[in-house]
Protein backbone atom coordinates (compact mmCIF):
# COMPACT_ATOMS: atom_id res chain seq x y z
CA UNK A 1 0.00 0.00 0.00
CA UNK A 2 1.67 3.35 -1.15
CA UNK A 3 1.43 6.49 1.65
CA UNK A 4 -0.75 9.38 1.22
CA UNK A 5 0.37 11.46 -0.88
CA UNK A 6 2.85 14.11 1.19
CA UNK A 7 3.94 11.82 3.96
CA UNK A 8 7.21 12.05 4.81
CA UNK A 9 9.74 8.96 3.76
CA UNK A 10 11.43 7.29 6.87
CA UNK A 11 14.94 8.27 6.74
CA UNK A 12 17.64 6.07 7.43
CA UNK A 13 21.04 8.19 8.91
CA UNK A 14 23.53 8.47 6.70
CA UNK A 15 26.12 9.47 9.03
CA UNK A 16 26.57 6.37 10.86
CA UNK A 17 24.17 4.25 9.03
CA UNK A 18 26.29 1.26 10.39
CA UNK A 19 26.14 2.07 13.96
CA UNK A 20 25.93 5.45 16.17
CA UNK A 21 27.61 4.86 19.46
CA UNK A 22 27.91 7.58 22.40
CA UNK A 23 30.80 7.72 24.35
CA UNK A 24 31.26 8.62 27.91
CA UNK A 25 34.02 9.83 29.06
CA UNK A 26 35.80 11.34 31.83
CA UNK A 27 36.54 15.24 30.94
CA UNK A 28 39.95 14.52 32.43
CA UNK A 29 40.45 11.87 29.30
CA UNK A 30 42.17 11.97 26.48
CA UNK A 31 42.93 8.21 25.93
CA UNK A 32 39.82 7.11 24.31
CA UNK A 33 38.95 9.72 21.79
CA UNK A 34 42.69 8.70 20.65
CA UNK A 35 42.12 4.75 20.41
CA UNK A 36 38.91 5.30 19.02
CA UNK A 37 39.79 7.30 16.07
CA UNK A 38 42.06 4.59 15.41
CA UNK A 39 38.97 2.13 14.94
CA UNK A 40 36.46 3.60 12.86
CA UNK A 41 34.73 0.97 10.23
CA UNK A 42 32.97 2.49 7.41
CA UNK A 43 29.38 3.76 8.61
CA UNK A 44 30.23 3.55 11.86
CA UNK A 45 30.55 7.27 13.71
CA UNK A 46 31.75 7.36 17.84
CA UNK A 47 29.77 10.39 19.78
CA UNK A 48 31.80 11.64 22.62
CA UNK A 49 30.32 13.03 25.80
CA UNK A 50 31.94 13.98 28.90
CA UNK A 51 31.20 13.95 32.61
CA UNK A 52 32.59 16.77 34.72
CA UNK A 53 36.05 15.54 37.07
CA UNK A 54 36.13 18.26 40.11
CA UNK A 55 38.15 16.01 42.03
CA UNK A 56 41.23 14.51 40.21
CA UNK A 57 43.45 14.05 42.51
CA UNK A 58 44.19 10.36 42.73
CA UNK A 59 47.25 10.64 45.13
CA UNK A 60 45.95 8.35 47.99
CA UNK A 61 43.53 5.82 48.60
CA UNK A 62 41.16 8.16 49.98
CA UNK A 63 41.71 10.57 47.32
CA UNK A 64 40.75 8.06 44.80
CA UNK A 65 37.48 7.37 46.89
CA UNK A 66 36.46 11.40 46.64
CA UNK A 67 37.17 10.23 43.39
CA UNK A 68 34.84 7.54 42.18
CA UNK A 69 32.36 9.98 44.73
CA UNK A 70 32.74 13.13 42.75
CA UNK A 71 32.09 11.26 39.37
CA UNK A 72 29.24 9.51 40.33
CA UNK A 73 27.29 12.88 40.97
CA UNK A 74 28.19 14.31 37.11
CA UNK A 75 28.19 10.99 35.06
CA UNK A 76 24.59 10.75 34.84
CA UNK A 77 24.25 14.16 33.77
CA UNK A 78 26.83 13.48 30.77
CA UNK A 79 24.55 9.68 29.88
CA UNK A 80 21.33 12.26 29.20
CA UNK A 81 22.94 14.56 27.26
CA UNK A 82 24.82 12.41 25.11
CA UNK A 83 20.97 10.49 24.61
CA UNK A 84 19.96 13.80 22.75
CA UNK A 85 22.14 12.92 19.81
CA UNK A 86 19.93 9.45 19.33
CA UNK A 87 23.00 7.11 19.30
CA UNK A 88 22.27 3.23 18.98
CA UNK A 89 24.48 2.54 21.30
CA UNK A 90 26.13 3.57 24.31
CA UNK A 91 29.79 2.83 25.46
CA UNK A 92 31.01 3.83 28.60
CA UNK A 93 34.86 5.33 28.23
CA UNK A 94 35.93 5.11 32.03
CA UNK A 95 36.50 1.65 33.95
CA UNK A 96 37.29 2.37 37.54
CA UNK A 97 33.66 2.67 38.79
CA UNK A 98 32.54 -0.50 36.55
CA UNK A 99 34.91 -2.92 38.68
CA UNK A 100 33.95 -1.06 42.17
CA UNK A 101 32.37 -3.81 44.20
CA UNK A 102 33.05 -6.97 41.85
CA UNK A 103 30.22 -8.49 39.63
CA UNK A 104 27.21 -7.11 41.55
CA UNK A 105 29.49 -3.53 41.86
CA UNK A 106 29.48 -3.68 38.11
CA UNK A 107 25.32 -4.91 37.57
CA UNK A 108 24.49 -1.91 39.81
CA UNK A 109 26.64 -0.11 37.93
CA UNK A 110 24.65 -0.49 34.48
CA UNK A 111 21.80 -0.57 35.85
CA UNK A 112 21.68 2.78 37.32
CA UNK A 113 23.15 3.84 33.50
CA UNK A 114 19.70 2.25 32.49
CA UNK A 115 17.59 4.59 34.35
CA UNK A 116 18.67 7.17 31.39
CA UNK A 117 19.35 5.20 28.82
CA UNK A 118 16.50 2.79 28.94
CA UNK A 119 15.91 -1.46 28.75
CA UNK A 120 16.31 -1.69 25.57
CA UNK A 121 19.63 0.52 24.39
CA UNK A 122 22.71 -1.49 23.95
CA UNK A 123 25.43 -0.95 26.56
CA UNK A 124 28.86 -1.55 26.83
CA UNK A 125 31.01 -1.23 30.05
CA UNK A 126 34.48 -1.53 30.59
CA UNK A 127 34.50 -4.76 33.33
CA UNK A 128 31.97 -6.52 31.47
CA UNK A 129 33.89 -5.68 27.63
CA UNK A 130 37.29 -7.19 29.47
CA UNK A 131 35.42 -10.18 30.83
CA UNK A 132 34.05 -11.29 27.13
CA UNK A 133 37.45 -10.45 25.71
CA UNK A 134 39.14 -13.19 28.20
CA UNK A 135 36.81 -15.60 27.59
CA UNK A 136 37.07 -14.70 23.75
CA UNK A 137 40.47 -16.32 24.15
CA UNK A 138 40.14 -18.96 26.74
CA UNK A 139 41.98 -17.52 29.30
CA UNK A 140 42.01 -18.91 33.00
CA UNK A 141 44.70 -16.96 34.83
CA UNK A 142 45.68 -13.23 34.55
CA UNK A 143 47.43 -10.54 35.13
CA UNK A 144 46.60 -6.89 35.32
CA UNK A 145 47.87 -3.01 35.00
CA UNK A 146 46.17 -0.46 36.53
CA UNK A 147 46.97 3.45 36.37
CA UNK A 148 45.06 3.27 39.85
CA UNK A 149 46.29 3.18 44.05
CA UNK A 150 46.35 0.22 46.19
CA UNK A 151 42.22 0.31 46.68
CA UNK A 152 41.76 0.45 43.04
CA UNK A 153 43.64 -2.29 42.20
CA UNK A 154 41.98 -4.24 44.68
CA UNK A 155 38.75 -3.62 42.90
CA UNK A 156 40.00 -5.17 39.82
CA UNK A 157 41.23 -8.04 41.00
CA UNK A 158 38.10 -8.88 43.30
CA UNK A 159 35.74 -8.25 39.73
CA UNK A 160 38.58 -10.61 38.18
CA UNK A 161 37.89 -13.23 40.75
CA UNK A 162 34.91 -13.29 40.99
CA UNK A 163 34.63 -13.62 37.46
CA UNK A 164 36.61 -17.13 37.89
CA UNK A 165 39.85 -16.17 36.65
CA UNK A 166 43.07 -16.94 38.88
CA UNK A 167 44.84 -13.34 39.23
CA UNK A 168 48.29 -14.18 39.38
CA UNK A 169 49.60 -10.34 39.85
CA UNK A 170 48.74 -6.46 39.37
CA UNK A 171 51.12 -3.35 39.03
CA UNK A 172 49.06 -0.65 39.81
CA UNK A 173 51.69 2.30 38.69
CA UNK A 174 49.80 4.87 41.33
CA UNK A 175 49.09 7.92 38.98
CA UNK A 176 48.92 10.97 41.10
CA UNK A 177 45.63 12.70 39.00
CA UNK A 178 42.93 11.26 36.39
CA UNK A 179 44.96 13.62 34.47
CA UNK A 180 48.17 12.03 34.43
CA UNK A 181 47.22 8.75 33.74
CA UNK A 182 47.77 9.75 29.96
CA UNK A 183 50.62 10.85 30.44
CA UNK A 184 52.52 7.94 31.77
CA UNK A 185 55.59 6.83 29.83
CA UNK A 186 55.65 3.72 27.33
CA UNK A 187 58.52 3.05 28.96
CA UNK A 188 56.92 2.62 32.32
CA UNK A 189 54.46 0.55 30.46
CA UNK A 190 56.39 -2.43 29.10
CA UNK A 191 58.74 -2.82 31.46
CA UNK A 192 55.39 -3.84 33.79
CA UNK A 193 54.49 -5.49 31.46
CA UNK A 194 57.64 -7.35 30.58
CA UNK A 195 59.42 -7.72 34.41
CA UNK A 196 56.58 -7.89 36.84
CA UNK A 197 53.04 -9.24 35.07
CA UNK A 198 54.29 -11.56 32.35
CA UNK A 199 55.03 -15.13 33.70
CA UNK A 200 54.72 -18.80 32.17
CA UNK A 201 51.79 -19.37 33.96
CA UNK A 202 49.89 -16.37 33.06
CA UNK A 203 47.53 -16.82 29.53
CA UNK A 204 46.60 -13.06 29.35
CA UNK A 205 47.73 -9.59 30.59
CA UNK A 206 45.03 -6.84 30.87
CA UNK A 207 45.12 -2.72 31.19
CA UNK A 208 42.21 -1.49 32.82
CA UNK A 209 42.19 2.93 33.00
CA UNK A 210 41.06 4.08 29.77
CA UNK A 211 43.06 7.46 30.10
CA UNK A 212 46.28 5.37 29.54
CA UNK A 213 46.30 4.30 26.09
CA UNK A 214 48.40 0.83 24.88
CA UNK A 215 47.07 0.54 21.50
CA UNK A 216 49.89 1.41 19.56
CA UNK A 217 52.40 -0.76 21.66
CA UNK A 218 50.69 -3.79 22.70
CA UNK A 219 50.04 -5.51 19.72
CA UNK A 220 53.82 -5.93 19.35
CA UNK A 221 53.84 -6.98 23.05
CA UNK A 222 51.61 -9.72 21.86
CA UNK A 223 53.50 -11.09 19.20
CA UNK A 224 57.09 -10.88 21.40
CA UNK A 225 55.20 -12.57 24.34
CA UNK A 226 53.00 -14.96 22.42
CA UNK A 227 49.74 -14.38 24.51
CA UNK A 228 47.00 -11.37 24.76
CA UNK A 229 47.61 -8.60 26.04
CA UNK A 230 44.53 -6.46 26.12
CA UNK A 231 44.11 -2.87 26.70
CA UNK A 232 40.57 -2.01 27.62
CA UNK A 233 39.85 0.86 25.17
CA UNK A 234 40.36 -2.03 22.52
CA UNK A 235 38.39 -4.41 24.74
CA UNK A 236 35.16 -1.97 25.02
CA UNK A 237 35.63 -1.09 20.82
CA UNK A 238 34.84 -4.35 20.31
CA UNK A 239 31.99 -5.32 22.46
CA UNK A 240 30.53 -2.44 21.30
CA UNK A 241 31.13 -3.12 17.81
CA UNK A 242 30.39 -7.30 17.64
CA UNK A 243 27.40 -6.27 19.79
CA UNK A 244 25.77 -4.59 17.08
CA UNK A 245 27.14 -7.00 14.50
CA UNK A 246 29.57 -4.82 13.24
CA UNK A 247 32.80 -7.61 12.37
CA UNK A 248 34.95 -5.78 10.29
CA UNK A 249 38.29 -7.09 11.64
CA UNK A 250 41.56 -4.63 11.89
CA UNK A 251 44.84 -5.85 11.62
CA UNK A 252 47.91 -4.42 13.56
CA UNK A 253 45.58 -3.20 16.74
CA UNK A 254 45.63 -6.86 18.54
CA UNK A 255 44.55 -9.97 18.31
CA UNK A 256 41.12 -9.64 19.44
CA UNK A 257 40.07 -7.48 16.53
CA UNK A 258 42.00 -9.83 14.45
CA UNK A 259 40.58 -12.72 15.29
CA UNK A 260 37.29 -12.45 16.78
Amino acid sequence: MNAPPGTPKAQEPWIGSRGRIGVIIPSTNIAVEYDCQRLIPPGVTWHFGRFSVGQPDLSSDNMFLAFIEDIRKTLPLAVRDIMTCEPGYIMMGMSAETFWGGLSGNAEFEARLREYIGPEMGLTSGATALKQALDAFGAKSVAALTPYQPIGDEQVRRFLEESGYTVRNIVGLKCDSATSIAHTPPREVLDAVLNQLDADNVDAIVQTGTNLSTIDIFPTLERQLGKPVIPINVATIWHALRAQGIHDRFFGRGWLLERF
